[in-house]
């Protein structure tokens, strides 16, 4: 019975002694450590959208200054990591209606190329050539019509800015944490 008893007690401490031991997302970073200067100059927009690309680079900016790791600049002059992309593709679609049937809440996907690389080696540290992401957000209506794809961006920024600052959080999130 002793050695029995023995061999139980083994068992568990050592499945206690070998638990996984997971960490929290978002506090750590897989980029080398001297990596302190990011530069991100404004993101390119490859879409019929104005000024999507300067709404996104602001925010990825914010994000990455939110991180307190890092020296964040609009231009790649002294950096040490350049974070560099182009938005492919904006496209919101109605998803939700009102009783009136007018539109009340949008789908807001955006794909984009997104690159981090090493600015003193070439190296790049994170790359994806299809980053798609997807929001849905609540929009108003304006009396009885619904809001127009060509207005939406000037008249309904609190949606945009919110998608923004998702996509930023995503982006930024996904560099740090190489997934």
């Amino acid at each position: 019975m002793r050695p029995l008893r023995s061999l139980a007690l083994i068992v568990v401490a050592a499945t206690a002694a070998s638990s996984c031991g997971y960490a929290l997302a978002g506090r750590g970073s897989f980029l080398p450590t001297d990596i302190r200067v990011v530069g991100i100059p404004l993101l390119e927009n490859g879409t019929p959208t104005p000024r999507i690309d300067q709404r996104f680079t602001e925010k990825i900016r914010t994000e990455f200054i939110g991180r307190n790791k890092y020296d964040i600049r609009p231009t790649t002059g002294e950096a040490d990591a350049v974070l560099s992309g182009t938005i492919t593709s904006f496209a919101n679609a109605p998803i939700g209606f009102s009783d009136q049937q007018l539109a009340s809440r949008y789908a807001f996907t955006v794909t984009m190329r997104v690159q981090f690389t090493d600015r003193r080696n070439g190296q790049v540290l994170w790359s994806n050539d299809a980053l798609t992401f997807r929001g849905e957000y609540d929009l108003k209506t304006r009396g009885n019509t619904q809001v127009e794809a060509a207005v939406l961006l000037e008249e309904e920024g609190p949606a945009l800015d919110r998608l923004a600052t998702d996509l930023a959080r995503h982006v930024v999130s996904a560099i740090l944490e190489a997934f």
